[in-house]
């Protein structure tokens, strides 16, 4: 039989599903009380339903609810040990230890939380690695306490699907406490659409265990499927483990835990973001089938942002303290700066990772902005200091110096009506950029004991959730000129040089240059794509344009004279990488002794690395491409490897 749970109008009904309709009983009945009768029980009520239905509903018409909105309570198990490979495989090895072939993993699931087939899902709040686990579920009959397990697949009166929502980011942030799950699991869980009793699965068994084909999509887009035989452990198996010493009551629910391949966490690898689809976002639809089971489509909506709690000092945190020694044209304090009587700078001291500057240039009622920010609440807070300016000279302009995040992930925030405009360059690698939602994940995910504080130290105060790529409106290639409220706007793509396209903003009536990440001053420049030469010569062109005031992508207001020393850092960088590959020495044994000189005081020095890299790649073109991650990986190593752990 297939008993099913249903909105009537005046509270819940109950019923069995045959030729398309479902045949209730009487008012006040509930699945929960049904399935303690036992089999035998539960087959003489839906007996009775078949013959003396109290009404019968077209179960095209009804809005199903969980089989049991109110489970007593709920386990979630790892039957699938391929399961947990894949996903220990997402960040290396997939090695289980010797325990999980020992005794079954579970876990109490929040059953207060259950949502019936069909219902949307709200994002877990503040989560931006949303993701989904197709399940299976066995429910508890009659109880009992101190099971084997053939007594325990006996107290299994039926089987629904069992989605269970997964907020992978709070996961992984949680799992440092090493107490178990908490929010990362405590969202929803899906039943439904129907509870079946094991005699209607029979066609299904195949050597004793249930052989059920299963499927997940999203958007009608099939990420992942598999049968249910493929479990390392049974039903009757998690569930004698379960009652040891324990009574197990009706209506306590099980999961299987995720049948491999159908959750999207295992499908994604750090050293291969851009094969991956991304993590669940608001209006995507869901949708799970299981044979026999039947099939649940619930839709995604986003959820307001959660409630900040201020952190704890931390007694056994090492201080640090950066400072950006860098000559300063303007007092280096964080805020909006007036650098001519029509121009403004953005600026976030100490100009290390994610604090970039940006620009805004006005004109007669109108105005261009330089860049966005690395996330939504830095990126508000700028735009909400411009107001009292673009009120005057509303924003109808953005460029996009680059592609990096800490330039373009606050375009969502700008008005519709803004056009967008970046290198055709640019356009391209914003596809391929690290996307938000990996920076999420590296925030808090154990990257080993040198790669996660370096990481942390970095990335721990940028709040990447929430962000959507806006992408370019317009390109341009080489050169654009724009009228802003009647003043000329010179955009030059010097690049390619600290990436694939570096646009440069020139003013020629007040001579101010929005330089881009192709300054960095008082901070270490890195070489993301080269040739370095061509980063030299684009150093040539702007001291060409004698510009007074010149505005870095990072660091302080400078002037030609900062220019002057980011060249000089590149040109040293060059000499020492091309001797040693005279030498015959590796990129890495290149990078550990390279001589930095005094530019080893410059922040995030680290990134010498990266630039030796590049500069190896272009005197051996052949050599392999390195994932951004691994050369992050090489960064931290360079950085704790001189005593900065």
């Amino acid at each position: 039989m297939k008993w099913v749970t249903y909105e009537t109008g005046h509270g819940d009904g109950v019923g069995v599903v045959a030729d398309g309709n479902i045949h209730a009983l009487e008012p006040g009945a509930a699945l929960i009380e049904l399935v303690g009768r036992g089999h035998d029980g539960l087959r003489a009520a839906g007996e009775w339903a078949l013959k003396r239905p109290h009404e019968v509903v077209p179960l095209g018409a009804a809005r199903l609810r969980a089989p049991i909105p109110r489970p007593t309570s709920m386990r979630d198990c790892l039957c699938y040990l391929d399961h947990m490979r894949n996903c220990l495989r997402v960040q290396g090895d997939g090695t289980l230890d010797d325990v999980w072939y020992e005794i079954p993993a579970l876990y109490f699931a929040n059953h207060t939380s259950v949502v019936g087939p069909y219902d949307d899902v709200s994002i877990s709040p503040g989560s931006g690695w949303f993701d989904v686990e197709l399940e299976i579920a066995a429910v508890i009959g009659q109880g009992g306490a101190d099971l084997t397990p053939a007594q325990a697949q006996d107290r299994v009166i039926g089987y629904t699907i069992y989605a269970d929502w997964s907020a992978r980011d709070l996961q992984l942030l949680e799992s440092r406490l090493k107490i178990g799950q908490a929010k990362g699991k405590d969202g929803a869980t899906t039943l439904g659409p129907w509870l079946v009793t094991p005699d209607e699965l029979e066609p299904y068994l195949l050597d004793g265990k249930l052989a059920l084909s299963v499927e997940a999509a999203v958007n009608g887009e099939v990420f992942g499927s598999g049968r249910t035989d493929s479990a390392d452990w049974s039903f009757g198996e998690v569930i004698s483990y379960a009652s040891r010493g324990v009574r197990l009551r009706p209506g306590d629910v099980f999961g299987s835990g995720t049948i491999p391949t159908c959750c999207l966490l295992e499908h994604f690898r750090i050293t291969d973001v851009s094969a991956f689809r991304g993590w669940l976002k608001d209006g995507d639809v869901v949708t799970l089938r299981v044979d026999g089971l039947g099939e649940t489509r619930q839709t995604v909506r986003a959820s307001a942002p959660p409630h900040p709690l201020a952190k704890r000092p931390n007694p056994n945190a090492k201080p640090t303290r950066r400072v950006n020694s860098a000559p300063a044209a303007l007092p280096y304090t964080k805020g909006l700066h007036q650098i001519s009587a029509k121009d403004w700078a953005w600026v976030l001291p100490d100009g290390g990772y994610g604090l970039s500057n940006a620009g805004l240039v006005t004109g007669v009622g109108a105005s261009l902005l330089v860049d966005t920010l690395w996330d939504l609440p830095m990126t508000t807070e700028m735009l909400d200091a411009m107001r009292p300016i673009t009120d005057a000279h509303p924003i109808t302009h953005a460029v996009l110096t680059h592609s990096n995040g800490d330039h373009v992930n606050g375009n969502q925030l700008l008005a519709d009506s803004v056009r967008i405009l970046a290198a055709q360059g640019t356009a391209d690698e914003m596809h391929h950029d690290l996307p938000p939602e990996l920076l999420v994940g590296l925030r808090v995910a154990d990257l080993g004991p040198v790669l996660t504080p370096f990481v942390r130290e970095r990335f721990g105060d940028f709040d990447f959730t929430g962000i959507t790529v806006r992408h370019p409106d317009e390109t341009f290639d080489k050169e654009r000129t724009l009228d802003i409220g009647g003043r000329e706007v010179r955009l030059l793509n010097l690049g390619p040089a600290h990436t694939d396209a570096d646009t440069v903003i020139h003013l020629p009536d007040t001579g101010v240059l929005y330089a881009g990440d192709l300054l960095f001053i008082g901070c270490t420049p890195i070489v993301w794509s080269g040739p370095i030469s061509n980063w030299i010569a684009a150093c040539d062109t702007m001291i060409s344009l004698d510009a007074p005031v010149v505005v870095p992508g990072h660091g302080p207001i400078t002037d030609p004279d900062g220019i002057r020393t980011v060249r000089a850092y590149l040109t040293h960088i060059l000499e020492q990488a091309d001797a040693a590959h005279a030498k015959g020495l590796s990129f890495k044994e290149a990078a550990a002794t390279v001589d930095l000189a005094d530019y080893a005081k410059w922040l995030d020095a680290e990134r010498v690395v990266v630039n030796i890299y590049q500069r190896y790649r272009e005197l051996d073109p052949a050599s392999p491409a390195m994932p951004q991650l691994a050369l992050m990986a090489m960064m931290a190593e360079w950085h704790a490897a001189r005593g900065h752990a």
